[in-house]
């Protein structure tokens, strides 16, 4: 990695991901629109091309917010056996609420913590680094 891609002094490139702001800078911005990133920093120019997180964050967001609402879902329909409509009605709008931020969140911190880390494609022994 050379010396223009390190992160900038006193920059967390996680917590600046997280936020929504470029790893190595800390202040452009990440997003383009809700959950897609843009092609680069507007501000220290990084390439976020390279920064894949795939179906990582998907996957957090699936997880925890599954684990959430089966856990309360089940509570509900032992204690009170509502019907399906309140079921409908609770579980649905709150799957929506927990997952898009949380979305926005796990996406950034994902390419922050990729940034961090000089997470790159795997290679075999002794290939050389492409950068």
């Amino acid at each position: 990695m050379s010396d223009r891609e390190l992160s900038y002094p006193g920059v967390d490139p996680a917590k600046a991901g997280a936020a929504g702001h470029c790893p190595r800078c800390g202040k452009g911005q990440l997003f383009q629109g809700f959950l897609k990133l843009r092609a680069a920093c507007g501000r220290c120019k990084l390439d976020f091309r390279p920064l894949d997180q795939a179906d990582g964050p998907a996957f957090f967001v699936m997880t925890i917010v599954g684990f959430v609402v089966v856990g309360l879902a089940l509570y509900v329909e032992v204690v009170y056996s509502p019907s399906i409509f309140v079921h409908l009605l609770l579980w649905i709008p709150l799957t929506l609420i927990l997952s898009l931020p949380l979305m926005r969140v796990a996406k950034g911190l994902m390419v922050g913590l990729q940034y961090r880390n000089k997470a790159a494609e795997g290679r075999w022994a002794g290939q050389d680094d492409p950068r």
